[in-house]
């Protein structure tokens, strides 16, 4: 996807919501807020020009038969609500069943990060991420649970801190064996107090 919009437009936009907050955007100490955030704007969305795909394009298939369940568990996340441009922080886990090949761990953490910096509903990025790592490694099974603090939810609105949304998606063993998936929940022991 191109991006039509220039960053002197963006910074423009910048300067608007400002006004419209009630602040002068030629004041000192907000003279380069336009730039900072435009420059904020291309980290946080850095996944728009990412191919999740791509992370776990090289596998290692010398893993001495190697078939029993994979878990990186605690990969943190920063990512932003579609709805209100707000931070969701969290963590994803994933569990695997290779069928032959594995990737390196890093891979998966890059997997998370790529969709995180998007905006996002975390029950699609979930999705996404379990469907991405089945899609390109075909392992027997994938499991990812995502824990995500949504600050539209903490800094507006309702205001209800220490509130957590917890997603799942399971894929392949992961859905069909109970005992799989009981054993990948175990592994990442979700939940306050772990």
């Amino acid at each position: 996807m191109s991006n039509p919009v220039s960053k002197a437009e963006a910074e423009d936009a910048v300067r608007t919501l400002l006004r419209w907050a009630g602040e002068d955007p030629s004041r000192e100490g907000l003279l380069d807020t336009p730039r900072r955030v435009v420059e904020a704007y291309g980290d946080w969305f850095a996944g728009y020009r990412q191919d999740p795909r791509d992370y776990l394009a090289r596998t290692f298939e010398e893993v001495e038969g190697y078939d029993e369940l994979i878990v990186l568990r605690d990969i943190e996340f920063e990512s932003h609500c579609e709805h209100h441009m707000a931070p969701i922080i969290g963590k994803a886990h994933i569990g695997y069943l290779p069928a032959g090949k594995v990737v390196g761990i890093s891979k998966l953490a890059r997997v998370v990060e790529a969709y995180a910096r998007r905006f996002q509903v975390q029950e699609k990025m979930t999705a996404q991420i379990a469907r991405c790592i089945q899609d390109v490694l075909q392992p027997r099974g994938v499991g990812v649970v995502v824990e995500g603090a949504h600050e539209c939810m903490t800094t507006r609105g309702i205001h209800k801190r220490g509130v957590s949304m917890v997603t799942s998606k399971m894929l392949g063993s992961f859905r069909e064996d109970a005992r799989t998936r009981a054993e990948f929940l175990r592994f990442i022991d979700v939940g306050p107090g772990r």
